[in-house]
């Protein structure tokens, strides 16, 4: 098969790091997964072991052949005994997402994702009303670490991702497991309790996004600075005493809840 590199494909071809992320995944056969992108069907292999309803969903319709082939006796969306359901369409459109009927349904998403759609895909489904409970996302390096804020540095990113859920670096994937062979390592990401705890409104939720945005707005700035632009001087610091926030601090170095209490201090 050769990969297109306009759909970002890099197939993974270690079938030990496939079990590996299906494992981190924790599995119940009560479990509904979600999986993009299901390529040449390795990880799909170790996720119908543990007896849950797969739905995988294919972009490619060159691939779809091969995968129904190779999954005959597991998969028939006619067939609701089946336990994988193969779907060709792309995760990004809406209407296919309303398809699958999520709401008020408890699934996982665990997936080798393209890397140019990875914040695509993390701000469809951990903002969105269809939330997963879990995710398990094969990831670029660099992008994983800089979620988890390995460094001490949080980001629009980072911060975006914690709002929802518990973001763990689970391990660096080399280069040489994937086919083609990118030009950068991968990690695994394990984003897990996902839930909109932290927002008891969506007005809540939309000023969040609109105060860290504006924190990190101009990056030499400290945060009180860039927060002008929405209050006045007198607001913010009554507010940094309230969240016992120091007045000369960065956006950087704010952890989430301290821009939680920001919005209610």
């Amino acid at each position: 098969m050769r990969a297109k590199k306009h759909l970002g494909q890099n197939f993974l071809k270690s079938s030990t790091i496939a079990r590996d992320i299906a494992e981190i995944a924790d599995i119940k056969k009560s479990d509904i997964v979600v999986e993009i992108g299901p390529g040449t069907g390795i990880l799909t292999h170790e996720l119908l072991q543990y007896g849950s309803k797969i739905i995988a969903i294919e972009k490619d319709a060159t691939l779809l052949p091969r995968l129904k082939d190779q999954f005959a006796h597991d998969g028939d969306a006619k067939n609701k005994n089946k336990k994988l359901i193969l779907i060709k369409g792309d995760i990004l459109d809406e209407k296919l997402l309303n398809s699958l009927s999520l709401e008020n349904k408890k699934y996982k998403i665990v997936a080798n994702i393209p890397y140019y759609i990875t914040s695509q895909i993390l701000r469809l489904f951990l903002s969105g009303e269809k939330q997963p409970t879990t995710m398990v996302l094969m990831v670029q390096k660099e992008v994983a670490e800089r979620i988890v804020a390995q460094d001490g540095k949080e980001s629009i990113l980072s911060l975006s991702v914690k709002a929802y859920g518990e973001p763990r670096y689970i391990k660096k994937i080399s280069a040489r497991n994937f086919s083609p062979e990118p030009k950068v390592d991968s990690a695994i990401l394990l984003i897990d309790k996902i839930s909109k705890k932290n927002f008891q409104s969506p007005q809540m939720e939309a000023l969040f996004f609109q105060l860290v945005k504006t924190g990190f707005a101009h990056k030499r700035k400290l945060l009180a600075r860039n927060l002008e632009e929405l209050f006045t001087k007198e607001k913010i610091e009554k507010a940094f005493l309230s969240c016992e926030i120091p007045n000369k601090i960065r956006a950087e170095k704010v952890p989430l809840e301290k821009w939680l209490c920001l919005l209610c201090p």
